[in-house]
């Protein structure tokens, strides 16, 4: 099965927006090519890549193999100096603006993580207020929307991050993303639209946050210099009775107002089921409150799932069931090192897969083209290793896993719209109700009372609603038991790979294992 559809941009009409979080390890591929022009070597290049590495590039619209207008890229990993140049973050600096659209985030991930190391919670600390100075620059260079520097109120659950950054209690945690906060509103220049981060682990969190952290939306506080919008972290970005209560609270504090919050995005979120939800959360607030408003979310999944060895080769969206993206572990072996079948071909016809779905990427790819090593060929490091791939190989298949995922959030609304359903969007048991039916019910009254009634009435539904990181409306499971409930394996040893739905900067880890991988994969 071969796909035409290439331009990601249009066939993306009015639903949520899933921004593809870009891994550094594949970008520095965009922008070294453009430094050095050989960064990979033409004859490595797959002979129908017309357009080179840069065809790889979905934000070039002119150039690209497909097309997709809407990305994510995180502080956590950038080179904050814009003074000087960086060519492997080429994709992101010298993008088309007017034709493009990037979400920046802030790197408060690093800061949980204990990697940006400092006393976050002293204003006066000279090694933080130069990392939030810098901060801010680099958001306001590069990036149309921008996610505020928060902290992640989880921190205080790991010591050892909490001894590098000074952040050891909820009230640290607060406080300082505060401090950011005013300090961002004082120093913006207008480069960016910021979005006001939204975290808290649990019910009672999340609602003293917002309550603590609006007044920055507010333009009567913050007259010309409020944040834009909002960016919905924690328990805020995976349960969907949370969401719709926090949404009906900001529309009636009036801080979701048209040409003043006309966006929201949703943290680390992968799965197809939300991809409608959102899409549902879109339409009822341009329908009934504001024409303008706009909702994404983002995950690094295509990325990671190849740092794993992980290819999407199709997706499961049967109605009423389980939706999910289906990867399985990808061909390396070095006997198809002068294979010249089509990949799609290849792994079909010697049953690596039951099926693959085509992406403009691997339609262009021959099977020698991901497994480039024969057997007794040696790397870049003199070694021969185990494995058939080189470093290019992971970033074509990053390249199809992403069309491979923004296609399958689209396709997900274009089966929800034909009244194909999730089975966790509908209920049919005694009433029967559909998940976009509730929420235009909530949201096409303009009393606050009704809508809270009705957010409270289907408690139960929303509680079925599970999210990217195991969230209900009631409890939470662990993370890293979930990335079997979003990808579905065909081989038992992928159960071990890690959540994919982590946030972009957490990526990081990951691509330290790549960094030379014709030396790493040997134990690949």
């Amino acid at each position: 099965m071969t796909t035409d559809i290439t331009d990601l941009t249009s066939s993306q009409k009015d639903y949520a927006i899933f921004l593809p979080a870009i891994s550094g390890f594949f970008a520095t591929y965009i922008g070294k090519q453009r430094e050095t022009g050989n960064y990979v070597d033409p004859a490595r290049l797959p002979t129908a890549f017309n357009e080179g590495v840069e065809g790889m590039n979905w934000l070039n619209d002119q150039q690209g193999y497909f097309k997709y207008k809407w990305s994510l890229y995180s502080a956590g990993h950038a080179n904050l100096d814009l003074s000087k140049p960086c060519a492997k973050e080429d994709m992101v600096r010298h993008r088309d603006r007017k034709n493009t659209l990037l979400l920046g985030d802030s790197g408060g991930f690093q800061i949980a993580k204990g990697r940006w190391e400092g006393n976050w919670k002293d204003p006066n600390d000279r090694a933080t207020s130069k990392k939030r100075k810098q901060v801010l620059e680099w958001l306001e260079g590069t990036s149309d929307y921008s996610m505020t520097l928060d902290i992640p109120t989880w921190i205080i659950h790991d010591k050892n991050a909490g001894a590098k950054t000074g952040i050891q209690t909820y009230e640290d945690a607060v406080n300082t993303t505060q401090y950011n906060n005013e300090y961002f509103i004082k120093n913006r220049t207008g480069g960016t639209k910021f979005l006001n981060v939204l975290q808290g682990s649990n019910h009672q969190e999340a609602d003293q946050w917002y309550e603590l952290m609006k007044k920055y939306c507010d333009p009567k506080q913050y007259p010309g210099e409020h944040f834009n919008g909002w960016g919905m972290g924690g328990q805020n970005m995976c349960d969907s009775h949370l969401i719709l209560k926090r949404m009906v609270t900001m529309l009636h504090d009036g801080l979701l107002e048209p040409g003043v919050h006309d966006w929201i995005h949703f943290l680390g979120t992968s799965r197809l089921e939300w991809a409608c939800v959102l899409t549902d959360i879109q339409r009822a607030m341009r329908k009934y409150h504001n024409p303008n408003f706009t909702v994404s979310f983002d995950c690094a999944s295509p990325f990671l799932a190849t740092a794993n060895g992980q290819i999407y080769t199709n997706n499961i969206m049967e109605d009423r069931s389980k939706w999910v993206y289906k990867m399985q572990p990808s061909v390396d072996d070095k006997k198809y090192c002068s294979d010249t079948r089509p990949f799609r071909d290849g792994v079909l016809q010697d049953g690596i897969f039951e099926d693959f779905l085509e992406s403009p990427i691997s339609s262009k790819t021959l099977m020698k083209d991901i497994c480039i090593y024969c057997p007794g060929d040696l790397n870049k490091n003199k070694k021969e290793g185990k494995t058939s791939w080189d470093s290019f190989s992971y970033a074509i298949q990053m390249s199809h896993n992403v069309w491979m995922h923004i296609n399958a959030v689209q396709e997900a609304n274009r089966l929800y719209d034909q009244d194909i359903y999730p089975g966790m969007l509908i209920q049919e048991k005694n009433n029967r109700y559909v998940c976009r039916d509730i929420i235009n019910a909530i949201f096409s009254t303009s009393e606050r009372g009704v809508q809270e009634e009705l957010i409270e009435s289907f408690s139960r539904f929303w509680t079925g609603i599970v999210g990217t990181r195991g969230f209900t409306g009631k409890r939470a499971i662990n993370s890293h038991t979930m990335f079997n409930n979003l990808f579905d394996f065909t081989d038992e040893t992928a159960n071990n790979s890690e959540d994919t739905s982590q946030d972009q900067d957490d990526l990081d880890l990951d691509e330290s294992k790549l960094e030379d991988l014709d030396e790493s994969n040997d134990d690949k």
